[in-house]
């Protein structure tokens, strides 16, 4: 299979340069109309037929890979170091993406699989088509070329193949990975796509915004899929590092957050462009940004700049990411210099306070949150550089910074739907503001009656302090979001005479772009009251004998035993716990620690129990050597369920904005 592989990869390769050269020579010759012996459509369908046939050897080789490793060929140096034959099925998939040569692959297969949809789908506007294809080619190149040549996952093994291999990173054998990585990866592949279509259209000087609208809802379904990703890694990190938390600001981490936050910020600007043809130039960098952005992360990953448990170990291929991105940086500025003339925007802000402004602005903020995420990231890079030493930044400098201005960005979700285009009378304020700051100042007497106070001691307490208005905020901007559901749904019924629930299903219907969109708002909204529930976590840690009891928040937990226990992939340690409230049994838990036989790795699987109010979390750390008793580490996290049930909010209000909106039936006779 080896070979087969390394067979398949070649040819891959010569596809995607064969696709690359004869699809730009095809389209220069029509650009320049200069006769040619052969035919540029021909040789343009040449080209669109090898990444077609590109990515079938792509799957080709994926294929071969994850045969290796459901049979265990330890003679592919791969497989050897990220499986072993006791390792259970579904996280063979997983020793696909667990390694660097493994996740590269993965890369240049989903991006394949991108442009085999784009190349079908080529006759909605072939000639655009044509342009966006040639360039995702270059990048398949690029990416193929270093499979093949830089960091090839079918290298054999020199030496006596061992009888089993090293096994899979024990932070990966958890049921979410295998999930999580292909979800983050189409988020970081799919924007090649709407980088393409846009770096097309501004080479070929397009008319019209036709573009923007294909770009959109490629856009879209990547930015859901990044926007899982993300949100799956945070449960990860939350149920398996044992450390209570779901963010650290780590630099991997940040680098699927910086992408997302251009998305997002391009996602609200084509609007602009849409409906007022302005910030052409601001919409086009942004997607280049993104799609930067997106390279950033991978190589922060792959070449082991920063420390993370994310990260792969140091490797050579830095060199490769950073000459690519430096070349794509060349060609997206040339390009833009060259064109820059065809993205004069065809109107301009007429006031501040506007919908138009609250567009700008929210794209100001995201765009700010973004270069302070890359400044903390990257620090640690500059001042080893400058100074001899890496200097790192903590999660204290980021939630100092980015809190802030995550909070004025809730505050402007709010605001711009209820300003109108062009500008806003101070009467239109008066009545679309008042319910708002009604249920505002109504959260934060609310919060100041039940205790929850920006003080602690006596002294300013930052973090109830932020809770306080995070919470203020997100009533502002439901209200806000909810009073416009209202709205429209109250003129449906009253015009239709029907009941209110078919009203707001027709109110999404007929505009499913704006409706949709508010729904995910409002999911941002719950996620932001779960994350603010972080200012109140509280945690105790005890040795516990039998028979021992911890308390923390209502609950009493008591040790009935701890054991031991073991199978062909790992030997497992654990405690039962008892859990109280109100002196009355609820539940049992049992927080593990694993040790992976083939690694030698320890693991740590939490034990959660989840309530709409708080999360009740207990980490096993162990026994203590002298005498042998369980350590216990238990965590009263509240509202943290909040911020997975915004996430699925957010995923339907996203599947809600791809679906057409309904078309009103065409009037005959004067009915409809």
């Amino acid at each position: 299979m080896a070979a087969f592989g390394s067979f398949a990869l070649l040819i891959a390769l010569a596809l995607a340069a064969w696709n690359l050269l004869a699809g730009a020579v095809a389209l220069r010759l029509i650009a320049t109309g200069q006769p040619s012996a052969i035919s540029p459509e021909r040789l343009a369908d040449t080209a669109r037929r090898a990444g077609i046939a590109g990515f079938w050897a792509v799957t080709a080789a994926a294929f071969a890979l994850v045969w290796s490793v459901f049979t265990n060929d330890f003679s592919i140096t791969y497989i050897l170091e990220h499986s072993n034959r006791a390792l259970p099925g579904a996280y063979k998939f997983s020793a696909m993406w667990s390694g660097q040569e493994g996740s590269l692959l993965l890369w240049a297969w989903l991006l394949g699989a991108y442009g085999f949809v784009l190349r079908l789908t080529h006759k909605r506007d072939v000639k655009l088509y044509a342009y966006a294809g040639a360039i995702l080619a270059g990048i398949q190149v690029f990416f193929l070329a270093i499979l093949c040549f830089a960091a090839p996952p079918f290298s054999l093994y020199r030496g006596a193949i061992p009888a089993d291999g090293a096994g899979l990173n024990p932070l990966l054998q958890y049921p979410e990975m295998v999930i999580h990585p292909p979800m983050l990866y189409l988020g970081y592949v799919g924007f090649s796509v709407p980088f393409a279509f846009a770096l097309g259209a501004l080479m070929m000087r397009y008319p019209g915004e036709k573009w923007i609208k294909i770009t959109r809802v490629w856009t879209m379904v990547t930015w859901l899929f990044l926007t899982l990703g993300i949100f799956l890694g945070m449960h990860w990190a939350y149920a398996v590092l044992g450390w209570g938390g779901y963010w650290g600001w780590d630099p991997v981490e940040n680098a699927s957050f910086m992408p997302w936050l251009t998305g997002t910020a391009f996602l609200h600007s084509v609007m602009m462009q849409e409906k007022k043809g302005m910030m052409k130039s601001w919409n086009v960098w942004l997607i280049f940004s993104t799609f930067l952005l997106t390279l950033l992360g991978t190589l922060l990953t792959r070449a082991g700049l920063v420390s993370s448990v994310h990260a792969f170990a140091q490797s050579s291929i830095g060199t490769w990411f950073t000459v690519f991105m430096g070349i794509v940086l060349a060609v997206c500025i040339f390009t833009y210099i060259l064109q820059r003339d065809h993205l004069k925007s065809e109107h301009h802000l007429e006031s501040l306070v506007s919908r138009e402004s609250s567009f700008l602005f929210n794209n100001l903020v995201l765009l700010a949150a973004c270069f302070v995420i890359l400044w903390g990231t990257l620090f640690p890079i500059l001042s080893e550089y400058v100074v001899g030493n890496k200097v790192t930044v903590g999660a204290p400098w980021y939630n100092a910074v980015a809190v802030p201005i995550g909070l004025f960005l809730l505050f402007l979700t709010g605001v711009g739907p209820l300003l109108p285009w062009r500008a806003t009378s101070f009467r239109a304020i008066k009545r679309n503001f008042v319910l708002p700051c009604i249920a505002l100042w109504a959260t934060v007497a609310v919060c100041l009656a039940v205790g929850v106070k920006p003080w602690k001691d006596g002294a300013f307490d930052q973090g109830s302090f932020y809770a306080i208005v995070a919470f203020a905020l997100s009533a502002a901007v439901f209200t806000a979001i909810a009073s416009e559901f209202m709205r429209g749904t109250l003129v449906i019924a009253r015009q239709s005479g029907r009941n209110l629930i078919w009203a707001k299903f027709m109110l999404i219907r007929r505009n499913t772009r704006r409706y949709g969109g508010y729904i995910v708002h409002i999911g941002v909204v719950i996620v932001v009251v779960g994350l603010a529930g972080a200012a109140f976590n509280r945690s105790v840690e005890s040795e516990m004998a039998l028979h021992d009891k911890l308390s923390i928040g209502p609950y009493v937990l008591e040790c009935v035993g701890a054991t031991q226990d073991s199978n062909a992939n790992y030997n497992s340690e654990y405690a039962l716990l008892d859990v109280y409230k109100g002196g009355k049994k609820q539940f049992q838990m049992s927080p593990e620690k694993r040790v992976y036989l083939a690694s030698e790795q320890p693991q740590t699987m939490v034990a959660i129990h989840s309530r709409p109010e708080w999360d009740l979390y207990v980490v096993y750390e162990g026994t203590n050597p002298d005498t042998g008793q369980p350590i216990i580490k238990a965590f009263l996290n509240p509202l943290v369920s909040w911020i997975w049930a915004g996430v699925a909010l957010m995923f339907w209000g996203t599947l809600i904005a791809l679906v057409p909106s309904l078309k009103p039936a065409a009037q005959k006779g004067g009915q409809a």
